[in-house]
């Protein structure tokens, strides 16, 4: 073969490669950005739950307008399935823990890595709105 033909041939070889990787690169980023909306989904869910807690009275398994009886092992009084296949979620702030009884903080985890570490998110939770933040 001459040096024309050998140089196409490496070049090809070097494209390709930079394509396969910059592919692999954005299936990832997309794999883990669809997993973060999933979590924050579930997050979403789970502060409307809470704030059905809030406003439930006690004599009903509610909060009798305070996040108070919500504590960082209490996820079941929200959901009966703290995990599942977008990820694990957690009280990891309430009421008695926070200070105050109108804001309680829920953590999900997702399934997917970005940047090394998994994908999550808190979601603070008021009686009459709530708010999410990404971690990663």
């Amino acid at each position: 073969m001459g040096q024309q033909q050998l140089l196409l041939i490496i070049l090809g070889v070097i494209v390709i490669g930079i394509a396969v990787a910059v592919g692999i690169t954005m299936f990832t980023d997309s794999a883990a950005s669809s997993n973060r909306d999933a979590v924050v989904g579930d997050l979403e869910n789970l502060a409307g739950n809470a704030e059905q807690f809030f406003r439930r009275p006690t004599a009903m398994g509610g909060g009798g307008n305070s996040f108070n009886l919500l504590t960082t092992s209490s996820i079941t009084l929200l959901t009966n399935i703290p995990s599942n296949a977008n990820g694990s979620y957690f009280v990891e702030t309430a009421g008695a823990g926070s200070g105050t009884s109108s804001l309680v903080v829920i953590k999900g985890v997702g399934v997917e890595l970005f940047n090394g570490s998994p994908v999550a998110a808190h979601v603070y939770v008021y009686p009459d709105h709530d708010s999410v933040v990404t971690i990663n």
